[in-house]
């Protein structure tokens, strides 16, 4: 029939042909889809089957030849080097934090950046200018007093005289007294010399006391004046300045509250107690930037000063950096950082947006060997001090002893094979029983 013809049948004719065609749609999708379940089933079926009964597939690898470089990796932070450490003054007893800089603010030579309250200080301060008024107040009175005394002696002094020289003419008339007058005269001239010896004798006496006197006031005085001036200088050291340019870096603070193991301490702030002579904080210089870095102690060994290094800086990931090994130092203290030691490291080629603490992921190269024969590591077994690997014998493999030349976390020199030679990646026994484990429990399902 033409589409002409088909356009003019009427439509209880075109109704049922069309819904015809939709059925047989329907039919053939329904009989696709299963088709396709009954392929997924067998699939899951020989699957099921292979892992129940087949025996374990033991990974291989090739025995490489050509040049093996050498590295270490480690995770650190950046700083400045030769810090300025911010240290707690030396003003006796625990000091309060008043103001501290917030961290990574940047400072300027002269910028405040600890000041601990002074309350403790001025109290002694004005204490010491009171003890210090107290001892002038002495001092003046003493000077006084001495001066008065003086005065008294001195009329003293001038009246003994006196009274020698009225003695001593006296005694000049004796020719013409009487025996007995004569000797009254006598007698009063040597009371009147011996009263003036006594009074000069007392007058040298009494101005040593004096003078004694008035140096232990005036000793009295210059130690309070002292405690006033050692004050003042515990107020001036309350403010710590900046002695360069640079990024603060706040320490944590290890004084007081309890912590458990692991726990990271708190920064130190406004408000918190310390001891004289405790670090605050630091100001790393950075016009020298470096890396503390966390090596792992199986490394050690192969570390020595002055081996390069490549550094990614997490914050700045467009930028490669280059350093070299600076200096191996002790363990790292924490939990969770047993079995790893620091490294310090110096930044070659620093860039204006470093900032302290930033994250840095280090490769340091420590050797590169020239043709020579290597493999994964995990492919040279060692037990009973013996070095081996498993290579193809019949349908297995037999363990085959080898000359361990240097090993890192990926890679192993060895000497005894030739290249291109199979071994096995692990150990086939071990394989072997796990792929027993793997059928047992299989076995255990319901079939």
């Amino acid at each position: 029939m033409s589409a002409r013809a088909l356009k003019r049948e009427s439509p209880a004719v075109r109704t049922p042909r069309r819904a015809a065609r939709r059925t047989a749609r329907i039919g053939f999708a329904l009989a696709t889809a299963a088709i396709i379940a009954a392929g997924i089933g067998w699939a899951a079926w020989r699957l099921y089957k292979s892992l129940g009964t087949s025996a374990a597939v033991t990974p291989i690898a090739f025995v490489r030849s050509g040049d093996v470089t050498f590295t270490v990796t480690g995770r650190g932070h950046v700083q400045g080097g030769s810090p300025e450490t911010i240290v707690a003054p030396m003003a006796g007893g625990d000091m309060r934090i008043k103001f501290i800089r917030r961290p990574g603010e940047m400072v300027h030579r002269g910028d405040t950046v600890v000041e601990f309250d002074t309350a403790e200080q001025e109290y002694r301060l004005k204490e010491a200018e009171s003890d210090v008024a107290e001892a002038e107040q002495q001092v003046a009175k003493a000077r006084a007093d001495m001066e008065a005394k003086q005065e008294e002696d001195r009329f003293s002094l001038l009246q003994a005289r006196a009274d020698v020289r009225q003695a001593e003419l006296e005694v000049r008339k004796n020719p013409l007294q009487s025996a007995i007058t004569a000797r009254q005269n006598d007698l009063a001239l040597q009371a009147a010399r011996d009263r003036l010896a006594e009074i000069e004798h007392d007058l040298a006496n009494r101005a040593a006391s004096n003078q004694a006197g008035i140096a232990s006031q005036e000793a009295t005085r210059a130690k309070a004046q002292a405690q006033a001036a050692m004050a003042r200088h515990n107020i001036e050291l309350m403010t710590v300045r900046a002695q360069s340019d640079g990024y603060v870096s706040i320490r944590q603070n290890s004084t007081g509250g309890f912590y458990f193991s692991g726990m990271a301490l708190p920064l130190f702030r406004a408000g918190d107690r310390l001891y004289p002579g405790m670090p605050v904080g630091d100001i790393p210089d950075l016009k020298t930037w470096e890396l503390a870095v966390s090596i792992g102690e199986q490394d050690r060994g192969h570390l020595s000063p002055g081996q390069p290094a490549e550094v990614r800086v997490i914050a700045l990931p467009f930028h490669a950096f280059h350093g070299r090994v600076k200096n191996l130092g002790g363990t790292v203290s924490g939990p969770w950082e047993r079995g790893r030691f620091e490294c310090a490291m110096t930044l070659d080629d620093p860039v204006p947006e470093l900032r302290p603490g930033m994250t840095a992921e280090v490769v340091i190269t420590t050797e590169v060997m020239k043709n020579v024969l290597w493999l994964p590591a995990q492919a040279v077994l060692e037990s009973d001090g013996r070095t081996f690997v498993y290579v193809p014998s019949g349908s297995g493999f037999a363990p085959r002893d080898v000359t361990l030349v240097r090993r890192s976390e990926t890679q192993a020199v060895i000497a005894g094979l030739a290249a291109n030679q199979a071994v096995a990646l692990s150990s086939p026994d071990r394989e072997t029983r796990q792929a027993a484990g793997r059928t047992g429990a299989l076995q255990a399902l319901p079939r």
